[in-house]
C-alpha cells in the first residue's frame, strides 16, 4: 500500500468523449418558450445585469444571461426598450447585437424591485424538471471499469490483492463505498484514483436551477472542472459563444469529484439560502451528481456520525434526495452519486449494523506487509532522489519498528525520505539510507505515544 508518487494519468486527448458519444446534450433554445422561464422573469434578469454592470452591448447581455442573442435576448431587449426600461446609447459594431444599452430611471426602479426578491444576476437557470431528467439520462452514461482500467488507475499504489479486487466492483456499483483502516495507508489516494477515472468522462450541468422562481446556483468553478472543449469555446466572443448548437445555459464538465472533510455540517447537505443575496447554493451532493462525493476523515465532523449517516439512508436506498426550500417546501432531486466514506476510526465506534447493511461495499485498507513496505520504499526513494539501500531498510525496520513495536504505514517511506532530504541538505551530504541519516530522520518524524 502506498500513497501515489505521481498523479494518476489524465485521459489522453484521443480518449476524450466527443459530443456524439455523450448520453445527453442540451438541445438548443431559440425562443423564450424553449427556456421554461417566463418572459417577465427573463426581463428582470436582464435589468439586474444592466443595473450591476452599466453600459453593455446586446451581445454582452446575451453572454451574461447565457442565452442566444438572435430570437431570444434581442426580443427581451426590444420589449424593455419599447417599455422605456432601457435605451440604446450608441452602436459599437455591426448588427443589432452591437447596440450599447443603458438602463433608464424606470428600469432602475424595476430592477430594484426585482433585487428585493433576489439579487441573482448570472446565467439564466434551467427548470428543475429539465435538470432532473438530464441527470437520469447521464447516469446511464456513467463509465464502468474493468481490471485493466483499475490497474492503470492504481498503478502508483501498492495494494494487497484482496483490497485491489474489492475496489473495481465497488466503483461499478455507483452507490457507496466505506473505506476504513489505520491512517496513512492510502484511503484518500484510492478515492482520488476513483475520481480520476471519472474525470476521463464528460457530462453537462446547468449553471443554475430554477425552482418555481427560486434560483439554486449549481456550477462551482472550485469543485467543477471544465472539459477541454468547454475551455476552448469559452475563449470566443459573446456572439460566438451564444451561437452554439446547444443550450448555452449548460456547461460541459468532467464528471465531478468533490471532497469534504471535518468542515462538513448538516446544513451543508441541504439547500443553503443566502439571506442577503436571496438565492440558494447547491449542496455538496447535488454538485457531485453524476460523479463522486468523498467524505474524508469521516467521524471527525462537528456533527455526530449517527446524525450524518441518518441523513444518507433515504438517498442511498432510493437514489432520490429531498431538499428543503426556506419556505418549507421539499423538492425531489436525483441522487446519482458514488458516496465514499473514508475513516481512520473503528467502524464499530461510528456506525451500527443496520447502517453498514446500507453501505454497498466495505473495504478495509490495512497496514502494508514487510514486502509491500519494501516495495513502497524503493519506489519513493527513486522518485525523490534518495539512494536506496537494502541494509539501510533492514536497519530501519529492526531499530524503529520491530524493537519499538511500531506499526508500518504506507505513508512512512514518503515522509522518511522527505526527512532525509531535509537533513542531508542541511549538513551538506548526499541523501542516502545510511544509519546516521535514518536515525536522524526517524527521531525527527516519529513521536512516542
Amino acid at each position: 500500500m502506498s500513497l501515489p508518487r505521481s498523479p494518476v494519468r489524465a485521459a489522453a486527448v484521443d480518449d476524450r468523449p466527443t459530443t456524439s458519444n455523450l448520453r445527453f446534450v442540451p438541445p438548443p433554445v431559440s425562443r423564450v418558450a424553449d427556456t421554461g422561464l417566463s418572459q417577465l422573469w427573463l426581463q428582470d434578469l436582464a435589468l439586474k445585469i444592466l443595473y450591476f454592470r452599466g453600459y453593455m452591448t446586446g451581445f454582452k447581455v446575451s453572454e451574461a444571461m447565457s442565452l442566444p442573442f438572435a430570437g431570444l435576448t434581442d426580443q427581451i431587449l426590444e420589449v424593455l426598450k419599447r417599455e422605456k426600461f432601457v435605451e440604446v446609447k450608441t452602436q459599437v459594431g455591426f448588427g443589432e447585437g452591437s447596440y450599447q444599452y443603458a438602463i433608464t430611471g424606470a428600469g432602475i426602479a424595476r430592477a430594484r424591485e426585482a433585487l428585493e426578491r433576489s439579487q441573482y444576476a448570472g446565467p439564466a437557470p434551467v427548470p428543475l424538471a429539465v435538470y432532473n431528467d438530464s441527470i437520469l439520462k447521464q447516469s446511464r452514461g456513467r463509465p464502468t471499469v474493468d481490471e485493466h482500467t483499475m490497474r492503470s488507475a492504481l498503478k502508483d499504489l501498492i495494494l494487497s490483492d484482496v483490497t485491489f479486487n474489492q475496489i473495481g466492483p465497488a466503483v461499478n456499483s455507483g452507490t457507496s463505498i466505506f473505506l476504513y483502516g489505520p491512517p496513512g495507508n492510502g484511503k484518500t489516494s484510492i478515492a482520488k484514483a476513483i475520481g480520476n477515472i471519472l474525470l476521463e468522462e464528460d457530462m453537462y450541468i446547468p449553471y443554475a436551477i430554477d425552482i418555481d422562481g427560486q434560483v439554486v446556483k449549481l456550477y462551482d468553478s472550485v469543485n467543477h472542472v471544465l472539459s477541454p472543449e468547454e475551455e476552448h469555446s469559452a475563449e470566443g466572443t459573446g456572439s460566438l459563444k451564444t451561437s452554439s448548437k446547444r443550450d448555452p445555459r449548460w456547461v460541459r464538465i468532467r464528471r465531478p469529484f468533490i471532497v469534504t472533510g471535518g468542515e462538513l455540517t448538516m446544513e451543508g447537505l441541504d439547500l443553503v439560502f443566502d439571506d442577503v443575496n436571496k438565492f440558494y447554493e447547491g449542496p455538496f451532493q447535488v454538485k457531485a451528481n453524476g460523479g463522486v462525493f468523498l467524505i474524508d476523515d469521516f467521524g471527525r465532523q462537528q456533527v455526530r456520525p449517527r446524525d450524518l449517516l441518518n441523513r444518507w439512508i433515504v438517498p442511498l436506498e432510493n437514489r432520490i434526495d429531498y431538499l428543503t426550500l426556506h419556505t418549507g417546501r421539499k423538492v425531489e432531486i436525483p441522487f446519482d452519486v458514488l458516496v465514499v466514506f473514508s475513516t481512520n476510526l473503528p467502524p464499530k465506534d461510528l456506525v451500527d449494523e443496520a447502517f453498514l447493511r446500507r453501505l454497498r461495499h466495505k473495504i478495509e485498507v490495512g497496514d502494508p506487509s514487510y514486502e509491500a513496505y519494501r516495495g513502497i520504499f524503493k519506489i519513493v526513494a527513486e522518485a525523490k532522489g534518495v539512494e536506496y539501500s537494502e541494509s539501510g531498510l533492514a536497519y530501519l525496520l529492526q531499530e524503529w519498528y520491530i524493537k519499538r513495536n511500531r506499526k508500518m504505514r504506507a505513508s512512512h517511506p514518503r515522509d522518511i525520505c522527505d526527512q532525509i532530504l531535509d537533513i542531508s541538505r542541511y549538513i551538506s551530504v548526499d541523501p542516502k539510507m545510511t544509519k546516521d541519516l535514518l536515525n536522524r530522520a526517524a527521531e525527527a518524524y516519529f513521536v512516542e505515544l
